[in-house]
């Protein structure tokens, strides 16, 4: 996974309240929205950010909303997701099974990568605090799908299909689905180890979910026409990529052609 393009200090951290007891983290470290949902004798927490330092900042801040006994879930296991786990009480942390697989076999490579990254941005301290962290593995409870009763409510987590990973989860309540890297706002969406033939296809079983608002893995809340709008970039990337397969063009021709920058093209 390449650094993103995207920069952090576009926001500072804060709630936002997406659905009735649903609120989404706005992050300033690279635009990140992880998500909490509020039952009457649990909360979830979607998502844990990057580092061990981080995850502690965003557990007191669940900690400021909410007393309840915490579950987590995981949509990926991209280290901006997932690297914050630890932070987190001993307890249940929700996941595909193909996420703890490549929690265990890319973290070490994820931490030298995003180590270097922070160094050479001159931001010292993340960095040796991404050196230092650790990630649990989660437990791989989410095969194609869990409920968690969270008392007077439950969340579905569910994973639709393959997309920005092979392995997304998003969690589903009410009509707020927190969709991880499926969806992005205001970045391009992330091809580093994406597959690419699926994803119009992962996100198309988003739209079908019947909700109303949709919250990425980095940026606001998006509306119905923008995921549809997304999907339909990603369908034009798919069908590039598949032609670049066939031998009709070569990756120039479809980077030129493509709406999203950054596709890793066959070949």
């Amino acid at each position: 996974m390449p650094p993103r393009a995207r920069q952090t200090g576009t926001v500072a951290d804060r709630w936002v309240e997406v659905g009735d007891g649903v609120l989404a983290r706005r992050h300033e470290e690279l635009d990140l929205t992880t998500g909490l949902v509020v039952g009457g004798e649990r909360a979830l927490v979607v998502d844990t950010a990057g580092d061990a330092a981080q995850g502690a900042r965003l557990y007191a801040a669940v900690r400021e909303v909410t007393a309840l006994p915490l579950v987590v879930a995981i949509t990926h296991a991209h280290f901006d997701h997932c690297f914050g786990t630890g932070a987190f009480p001993p307890g249940s942390v929700h996941a595909h099974p193909r996420c703890r697989a490549a929690i265990g076999r890319t973290a070490a490579a994820q931490r030298e990568e995003w180590t270097r990254y922070y160094r050479d941005r001159g931001e010292d301290a993340t960095a040796e605090t991404l050196a230092a962290t650790d990630p649990p593995l989660p437990d791989a409870t989410v095969d194609p799908e869990r409920v968690l009763d969270l008392g007077d409510r439950t969340v579905t987590l569910l994973h639709p299909g393959r997309g920005h990973t092979d392995h997304d989860v998003v969690a589903v309540a009410g009509d707020v689905v927190v969709a991880g890297d499926l969806i992005e706002q205001g970045a391009p969406p992330d091809f580093g180890d994406a597959v690419v033939a699926d994803w119009p296809a992962t996100v198309t079983r988003l739209l079908a979910l019947g909700v109303t608002t949709f919250v990425p893995g980095h940026g606001d809340a998006m509306s119905r026409p923008e995921v549809e709008a997304q999907r339909d970039g990603l369908t034009q990337v798919a069908a590039l990529y598949a032609a670049v397969g066939r031998g009709e063009l070569d990756a120039a021709g479809a980077e030129a052609g493509s709406p999203f920058p950054g596709v890793r093209w066959p070949g």
